[in-house]
């Protein structure tokens, strides 16, 4: 009798597991081609529509082509979307957005979330991934957290490459890394 349930609970969490699987291939999803390699992220429109419609939007606009890990601290994050190889400015064209932090999805590592100023509100190209487990960047209480969109499925080698890389203080900037890291491009995957 209890080999009958066994096979039936096995069979469950296999059929719960393809359709996780299933659901997470049907998210949009995003190939960054950077200088130290590719990372795949995938994104969770459901959760947090206005910053992956953000997001999208600036992805088909190729604001990320170019562009640099300008902020990179081991073991926290690394973060782009604002600046080229010599620090110059990229300002979004997109207006500042709602920020989405209340979602339920947590500063895990390997997540995509919103980078902003302290507005909560004040978000619009730049994000980071998270490099490990930042649960003092999650809403709550009083606090409006940091919004997660996403995160990493194939490249978490190269996010560990590049959190690693040595940095500097350059002008006003902390944490740039001394040999600049550019995102050669960045591509919907899945553009349906």
């Amino acid at each position: 009798m209890r080999k009958p349930i066994y096979s039936l609970i096995l069979g469950f969490a296999a059929l719960v597991a393809t359709t996780l699987v299933q659901a997470e291939q049907a998210n949009p999803q995003v190939l960054f081609k950077t200088e130290k390699g590719d990372i795949l992220v995938v994104l969770y429109p459901q959760a947090a529509p206005i910053s992956v419609d953000n997001f999208v939007k600036h992805v088909n606009g190729y604001h990320y082509d170019g562009l640099i890990f300008h902020r990179v601290i081991n073991n926290f994050m690394i973060q782009t979307g604002g600046f080229t190889w010599d620090l110059t400015s990229r300002p979004s064209s997109r207006p500042m957005i709602v920020n989405e932090g209340s979602n339920g999805l947590k500063n895990k590592r390997g997540s995509l979330a919103m980078a902003r100023m302290s507005d909560p509100g004040s978000a619009q190209a730049q994000f980071f991934i998270n490099h490990k487990n930042n649960r003092f960047l999650d809403a709550r209480d009083e606090n409006p957290g940091y919004a997660v969109f996403g995160k990493v499925i194939s490249g978490m080698n190269v996010v560990d490459t590049i959190a690693v890389a040595e940095t500097q203080t350059v002008s006003m900037y902390q944490n740039v890394p001394v040999a600049a890291i550019r995102i050669l491009s960045a591509r919907l995957v899945n553009p349906e």
